[in-house]
């Protein structure tokens, strides 16, 4: 019998892609959900692999909004402590690489091939073919104790308590938020998503709690987490204020006070984001952080597709808000730390988002222009639906423009909107990615 896993770079990555893939839509059952959630299929592979989570311990983060923001900042925080930090963020924007990383660089492709050849080879050993996440989940494991991380900072991929990433062996658990989003995953409201993201906490947790709805808390605290820093009591932002390029702010957490920290990213909530990684990382550590360790890591945090600006004259600002909080959030950046000026959106939005909902929290009503687009994913709305939503909500129809593809549709946004104006992408990460790419392709350059 030939070696199954004797195969060339391209074909372990296609083999990946023709896995069951519920981010993209790839594969999935028409129902939404691949039959009952289930951990035995990622148990099993990690069995198969040796249980690689077992050599190291995690941050396990879960939340609506801000996950990837709090892992990156945590992982740089314990980075800067002198750990070896291995980080896990989904879903990616350009390659599956970004997902993976060790102190702030993504893995080489060559090790993640590596990798996926040795789940390739584990999954012969199973009953059911693991799915495209679970996959990337278990490569992300193997790799952190292959290099020897002294911490995982992993986030959540969709909800808690079925996610695979639960099969890591946390000491801090952290939550970031609670907003409607995944309903058909997670349920209707509110308190069915705390219950489910609430999985992941375990009694030997430190529970790092960022939501601060008392209805949700005892959702949390039912788990009966070992201890719990709650936000706003235990940690927080004691202020914050715009600064060139991002924000300073003024950090609290139960062993320490953090005056005068430059965060380059734009937003308010990511001032919160930040209080939730530092307490994670002080929660994990056992310590409070030198400030000015502090100070040094946040200067250096990044946070690709989140209010991130990629051009100017017209300014263009790409943000993945693809849930109404997301999008209310990005349309208070805007009002607080851009100029007003007139503003084209770009927007695509996945099936399961209601377009009116997100359309009217990204302040479609007021742009100069609207440019509807596909992101490129099954799961994909119809740009025309889009249209028609934007034009319930009161944008004239000669104001509205349906380009299917979001590289072009992000040239004919910069063409039709003046050198002092804004272009906004958002409203998916598979659009953000998408024009990402294409801005480093240089088919669409920057000015």
């Amino acid at each position: 019998m030939s070696d199954p896993g004797a195969v060339g770079p391209a074909e372990v990555r296609a083999w990946l892609d023709a896995h069951v893939n519920l981010e993209t839509g790839v594969g999935a059952p028409a129902a939404g959900r691949r039959g009952a959630p289930t951990l035995e299929r990622i148990r099993a592979l990690t069995g198969l692999l040796g249980s690689p989570q077992s050599a190291y311990p995690s941050i396990h983060v879960t939340g609506t909004n801000g996950k990837t923001s709090v892992v990156r900042i945590t992982a740089a925080l314990l980075a800067a402590a002198g750990l070896n930090v291995g980080a896990f963020t989904s879903p990616h924007l350009e390659r599956v690489e970004e997902r993976l990383a060790r102190n702030g660089e993504p893995i080489p492709p060559d090790d993640l091939d590596d990798l996926l050849g040795r789940v390739r080879i584990a999954e012969v050993g199973m009953a059911e073919p693991p799915s495209y996440f679970e996959i990337v989940t278990a490569a992300a494991l193997e790799w952190f104790a292959d290099i020897g991380v002294d911490v995982a900072v992993v986030e959540v991929g969709l909800g808690g308590t079925w996610d695979a990433t639960t099969v890591v062996e946390s000491t801090v658990a952290v939550v970031t938020n609670v907003a409607i989003d995944h309903v058909d995953y997670l349920g209707p409201t509110r308190e069915s998503i705390a219950a489910d993201k609430a999985g992941i906490v375990g009694p030997a947790d430190t529970l790092v709690l960022g939501e601060t709805d008392p209805a949700l808390a005892g959702i949390f605290l039912a788990r009966g987490p070992e201890a719990v820093w709650r936000r706003d009591v235990d940690f927080g932002v004691r202020e914050q204020r715009l600064a060139h390029r991002g924000r300073l702010l003024h950090l609290f957490t139960p062993g320490g006070d953090y005056p005068d920290l430059h965060l380059p990213l734009h937003g308010a909530h990511q001032a919160d984001n930040a209080a939730v990684a530092l307490a994670s990382a002080e929660a994990f550590l056992g310590r409070p952080l030198a400030p000015e360790l502090v100070g040094e890591a946040l200067a250096g945090v990044t946070s690709p597709g989140r209010l991130e600006v990629v051009g100017h004259q017209p300014m263009v600002l790409l943000d993945g808000a693809h849930n109404v909080a997301g999008a209310e959030a990005l349309a208070t950046a805007r009002r607080e730390e851009f100029p007003d000026s007139p503003c084209t959106l770009v927007v695509g939005l996945l099936r399961e988002k209601e377009p009116h909902e997100m359309l009217e929290a990204l302040g479609a009503a007021r742009a100069a222009r609207v440019v509807v687009c596909r992101p490129p994913s099954p799961r994909a709305l119809d740009p025309a639906v889009l249209a028609a939503a934007a034009v319930d909500l009161g944008v004239p129809e000669a104001r509205v423009e349906v380009v299917d593809d979001p590289a072009e549709a992000l040239r004919r946004a910069r063409g039709s909107t003046p050198p002092d104006g804004q272009v906004v992408v958002a409203g998916s990460l598979y659009v953000v990615g998408a024009v990402r790419a294409s801005l480093h392709a240089g088919s669409d350059a920057p000015a």
